[in-house]
């Protein structure tokens, strides 16, 4: 499979840590122009709040067609004459532009372009305030946001948007577990054994935050019932179980303490789930579990497990009675659905180049993967409203 299909699609997060817009990146060296110009034209795209931004790269013969209101062509640094004609073409059509700064170029004029990309390194090594300058005419995106503290310089410095590789990693300062969540893992347990519902409920009885917790996620804007939920009983006739045990996954991730913030790490759970639940049916050579989809949800929400119990992995399967098929895609990558969970994790680090070579080892194209990013992206932005 070439890496001149695929795109990658990535959320950025805003002040307020929720999904604030889109960046769509290629592999190295590729030629995605097929591929973007069905992103351009996509169906799906109509299903996202239209008021976000969707920042592209910018293509010659794609670009001008684009049909995404809200579409923000991104330029490099260093541009090719095909590229500075499209420029001066994108601005008489007055399009939204970006540039992709880069450490051994000048930073252009505030108000020269609409958006400005910049690794958080390279913003690191400037002049105090020259940011905050920029962002008076320019809207700010950090890039490459691998630490916590990074993300928060970059919002003390006037970038409105990052991207969010801090958030797959572990606490390596010698923070404790977070051991409110690991009580969790005995619910946890309970839903990998397909517990009675009694037994589960049981739980909720004695802890009432979790029913407020489940109950808050449930209602939220991803499942929007016609009336409101508002029992764990009700919870299971109205979902059923399989969907219901789908929730019960992502509320380890919830906030146990009733907040209204959002919590990207719920997203990105919940997106890789619905992900990689998309695409269990293309995967080969097949798992062997009884039910592929629901399998690949669970990967998917449990592979941020480790980062957010601040655990090792090793330890958590230890508590978890888990099919053999999920155990060794979440400890080893191995079977079908750790390759495909090693590809969303690189491209979720954004590094494309490993992500592309490790989809070429798998039986999944460009255009499905494309499709499944989309719909898993408009579902998880959904959840945040109520968790």
């Amino acid at each position: 499979m070439s890496a001149n299909d695929l795109l990658f699609l990535h959320p950025l997060l805003g002040a307020d840590d929720s999904w604030s817009g889109y960046l769509v990146e290629t592999a190295p060296d590729a030629s995605p122009e097929n591929a973007l110009a069905q992103l351009c034209q996509h169906p799906l795209l109509r299903q996202f709040d239209q008021r976000l931004p969707w920042l592209l790269p910018a293509l010659p013969g794609v670009s001008p067609q684009c049909a995404i209101e809200t579409a923000v062509h991104i330029f490099p640094a260093r541009t090719t004459e095909p590229q500075d004609a499209l420029e001066k073409e994108l601005r008489l059509a007055k399009c939204k532009l970006g540039l992709s700064a880069a450490p051994e170029e000048r930073l252009p004029m505030p108000g020269t372009w609409d958006y400005l990309l910049i690794g958080t390194s390279h913003a690191r090594t400037l002049r105090p305030f020259t940011l905050a300058g920029m962002s008076s005419r320019t809207i700010v995106v950090a890039t490459g946001v691998h630490s916590p503290a990074d993300y928060a310089w970059a919002r003390d410095n006037a970038c409105s948007l990052s991207t969010s590789e801090f958030l797959l990693s572990r606490d390596q300062k010698g923070k404790k577990a977070d051991m409110t969540r690991v009580k969790l893992l005995e619910m946890l347990a309970l839903i990998a054994e397909d517990a009675d519902t009694e037994a589960i409920e049981e739980i909720f009885k004695q802890e009432p935050k979790l029913s407020y917790s489940l109950l808050r996620l449930v209602n939220s804007a991803a499942i929007a019932p016609r009336s409101p939920i508002t029992s764990f009983s009700q919870a299971i006739n109205l979902l059923g179980r399989r969907q219901l045990q789908r929730w019960l996954q992502l509320l380890v991730y919830a906030d146990p303490n009733n907040g209204q913030h959002p919590n990207p790490l719920l997203q990105k759970a919940a997106a890789r789930g619905r992900l990689l639940e998309l695409l269990a049916a293309k995967l080969r050579p097949a798992p062997a579990v009884d039910n592929v989809e629901d399998a690949a949800f669970m990967v998917g929400v449990f592979s941020l497990l480790d980062v957010l119990l601040n655990m090792s992995m090793t330890e958590i399967l230890q508590q978890l009675p888990l099919a053999p098929a999920v155990r060794d895609a979440l400890a080893e990558y191995g079977g079908a659905l750790g390759t495909m969970l090693r590809v969303i994790e690189a491209a979720e680090s954004r590094d494309l180049a490993a992500a592309a070579k490790q989809m070429a080892e798998s039986s999944v194209d460009g255009e499905s993967y494309l499709n499944a990013q989309l719909t898993a992206l408009n579902w998880a932005a959904k959840i945040h409203h109520a968790a």
